[in-house]
């Protein structure tokens, strides 16, 4: 009986020390959003060998990360509800097996939980100081920032702008998902996010008319379906929360797509939405050699390119499906057969997915 309960004591010490050296993304409650919260950023880092288990770093301590290799950091937005970010987890596991890296999540929940917004997006320049100092201390032991990558979700994108400012525009890569637009619509680059902010900024775009920013911030900027109403989003308020956040939340799950082996998006670069559903953009503007632009993940493949261009800025335009995979249907441009309805005064495109399929879309001319 003594043994039993030496061992009953025993395991609870080794789920007490797992609890503690396994910590985990902050999570607070609505009431937590009602009172608001003190700014406090976290730093969690995941690599292939530690995937299941985040350790929590800082500018005096960095633990197992890896300085020689890439380090990408992601970083979240607005939490009106102080909760985790549902797709938190998907991406750090994407990342990690697409490549060798260091992950840091950007864990500034307290801070970004809060139901008054702009309490939250008046944080976002502190906390791109508190990555300015960890980064400064990567650079000390050996890193560089060409192999700096940052994803930001919303405000996180903005965050990632003020960072690559302080370092003059020499970061890798940054990656925006929805930019947010509120506050931060028609401000000035020293204000947003820029192209000038890395060596490479992509962004997608995929609530322009409501939680989005509208206008390009990247050298590449995506707009899926346009970049408004996503499709198998709530088109009313009946939808209830998703009605909010369905179509900003999609420009993540369209990056997620981007990790996975069997889902690659091609995009198509062009002045607007309408010319790429009129067919008018189906060579990307470059030697048929080249490929057209990728979704995500693989958007650097372009850079080189758009260095050639005076500015080195483009927009690309493609369609997607109701729900994951979003590229499955897909359409392709350059096997495109369209034709004019002279009698109605309109073109009706007939457009072939990958597995033959075929949807028509009429568009009035």
């Amino acid at each position: 009986m003594l043994r039993l309960y030496f061992f009953i004591s025993l395991m609870c010490l080794v789920k007490s020390d797992t609890d503690e050296t396994c910590p985990s993304f902050t999570r607070l409650s609505f009431h937590s959003a009602v009172v608001g919260t003190g700014l406090n950023v976290k730093l969690m880092l995941y690599t292939r060998r530690y995937w299941t288990c985040a350790q929590v770093i800082n500018s005096t301590v960095l633990g197992n990360l890896n300085v020689t290799k890439k380090t990408t950091f992601i970083i979240h937005g607005f939490r009106p509800t102080g909760s985790v970010p549902v797709w938190m987890e998907d991406l750090i596991q994407g990342l990690l097996d697409v490549e060798d890296m260091n992950v840091v999540v950007v864990d500034w929940n307290r801070g970004a939980t809060t139901v008054i917004y702009n309490h939250a997006s008046s944080k976002t320049r502190k906390v791109a100081i508190v990555l300015k100092g960890f980064i400064d201390q990567m650079l000390v032991q050996g890193a560089s920032l060409d192999n700096i990558y940052m994803i930001g979700v919303s405000l996180g994108a903005h965050i990632a702008g003020f960072v690559g400012k302080m370092y003059n525009g020499q970061l890798g890569r940054i990656t925006g998902l929805d930019p947010a637009g509120p506050l931060f619509n028609g401000r000035p680059p020293e204000d947003r996010l820029d192209p000038g902010d890395a060596q490479f900024v992509d962004v997608i775009h995929s609530d322009i008319d409501a939680l989005g920013y509208k206008e390009p911030l990247g050298n590449i900027d995506f707009y899926p379906n346009g970049g408004l109403d996503q499709p198998g989003c709530p088109k009313t308020i009946l939808g209830g929360l998703r009605y909010f956040k369905c179509d900003h939340q999609r420009s993540v799950y369209l990056y997620l797509s981007s990790l996975r082996e069997n889902c690659f998006i091609t995009a198509y670069p062009c002045d607007s939405y309408r010319d790429y559903r009129n067919g008018k953009c189906i060579n990307c503007g470059i030697p048929q050699k080249e490929s057209c632009p990728l979704l995500g993940y693989y958007a650097d493949n372009w850079k080189e390119y758009l260095k050639q261009k005076d500015p080195p800025m483009t927009k690309a335009f493609f369609d997607t499906a109701e729900e994951e995979p979003y590229c499955i249907y897909h359409y392709f441009v350059d096997i495109i057969t369209w034709n004019k309805s002279i009698r109605r005064g309109s073109i009706t495109i007939k457009l072939r997915d990958r597995d033959g399929n075929i949807t028509e879309s009429k568009i009035n001319q």
